[in-house]
C-alpha cells in the first residue's frame, strides 16, 4: 500500500520544481519526445506533466495543428502550467487511473516523463494509456530503474534505518514503485503494447551539495521525500541526509548516479 500524499505539495515546492525540473526531468524528457518522433498534426497527452515545461516544447513541435494535453494531480502545479505555459496547451488535474475525461483513440502519442515511478498499480494505467490511444499510436516511459538506486536512494535509506526514524517505517514499496526493464516489458505486451525498444540509461545529473540535493528530492517528491516521519523530527532527518550526502561532495557536486529506463511501444 503507498503511503504518498498529494496533499503535501506546497506553492513553494511547486515553483521549486519549476525551477530545478529544467535542467534534469525536462532535459531527460526532450529525449524522450524525439525518440517518440513527435511532429506536426500529433495529438499528444503529457501524464504527469507537472508544471508544464515539456509540455510547451511538445506544443511548439506539433503547431499548428496538432493539440498537446497535459494532466497531473497536483493542482498546484496544473495552476503554474496554465499560467506560464502557451494557452494553446490545455492543461487539466487528472490522474493517470481515471482517463474516463477523454474519448477513444482520442491520442497519437502518450508519454510519461519521470512518472511512472509514483504509480503503485501500473497495469491498469497502462490499459488506459491503450484505450485512448489511435491504433498504432506510440507511448513513451522514461522512469527509475529498480536495479540502479541512487545515491539519494541508497543514503535516505541508511539514514531512515536509525533511531528514532525507524520507529515509523514505510511501506513495503517505499516512496516510489520502481520496476526492472523486464517488468516494464512484461507489463506493456499485457496492456495490449507492441515494445519497440527498452533502454537503461544511467544518470548524469550533479547538484552542488546536499541541502540542493535533499531540496530537489522534496520538490519532486511533491512533500513526501520524509512525509511518512513526524514533524517534530522530520528536520533531524533532513539535517542527517544532508550531512551524509555533503560527505560524498567532489569539485563537480554531488553525482546523484542511478539509472532510468526509456521505453517506446506502439499500440497494437
Amino acid at each position: 500500500m503507498s503511503r504518498l500524499s498529494l496533499a503535501l505539495d506546497t506553492a513553494d515546492l511547486a515553483e521549486h520544481y519549476e525551477k530545478v525540473s529544467a535542467d534534469r526531468q525536462f532535459r531527460v524528457g526532450q529525449k524522450l519526445v524525439a525518440a517518440l518522433g513527435i511532429g506536426p498534426t500529433d495529438r499528444v497527452l503529457d501524464v504527469g506533466s507537472g508544471t508544464g515545461l515539456l509540455a510547451g516544447h511538445i506544443a511548439e513541435l506539433v503547431a499548428p495543428d496538432g493539440t498537446v494535453t497535459g494532466i497531473d494531480p497536483l493542482p498546484l502545479r496544473i495552476a503554474i502550467a496554465r499560467q506560464k505555459r502557451p494557452t494553446t496547451i490545455r492543461f487539466e488535474v487528472g490522474s493517470a487511473y481515471d482517463l474516463s475525461a477523454f474519448a477513444a483513440e482520442s491520442f497519437d502519442v502518450v508519454l510519461l516523463n519521470a512518472v511512472f515511478h509514483w504509480l503503485p498499480e501500473k497495469l491498469e494505467p497502462l490499459r488506459q494509456f491503450a484505450r485512448v490511444l489511435a491504433p498504432g499510436g506510440r507511448l513513451g516511459i522514461s522512469t527509475g530503474s529498480r536495479e540502479h538506486r541512487g545515491v539519494l536512494q541508497t543514503i535516505r535509506g541508511e539514514v531512515l534505518a536509525r533511531a528514532p526514524f525507524n520507529a515509523y517505517p514505510e511501506s513495503q514499496d517505499g516512496l516510489a514503485h520502481h520496476i526492472s526493464a523486464a517488468e516494464l516489458q512484461a507489463l506493456l505486451a499485457q496492456a495490449g503494447f507492441a515494445v519497440r525498444s527498452i533502454d537503461v540509461v544511467p544518470n548524469a545529473h550533479h547538484l552542488p551539495d546536499g541541502d540542493a540535493t535533499i531540496r530537489f528530492w522534496e520538490a519532486s517528491s511533491f512533500g513526501n521525500s520524509l512525509g511518512h516521519l513526524p514533524v517534530a523530527i522530520r528536520a533531524q532527518a533532513r539535517q542527517a541526509i544532508v550531512e551524509e550526502l555533503d560527505r560524498l561532495r567532489t569539485e563537480e557536486g554531488i553525482h546523484l548516479g542511478g539509472a532510468r529506463i526509456v521505453a517506446i511501444a506502439t499500440k497494437t
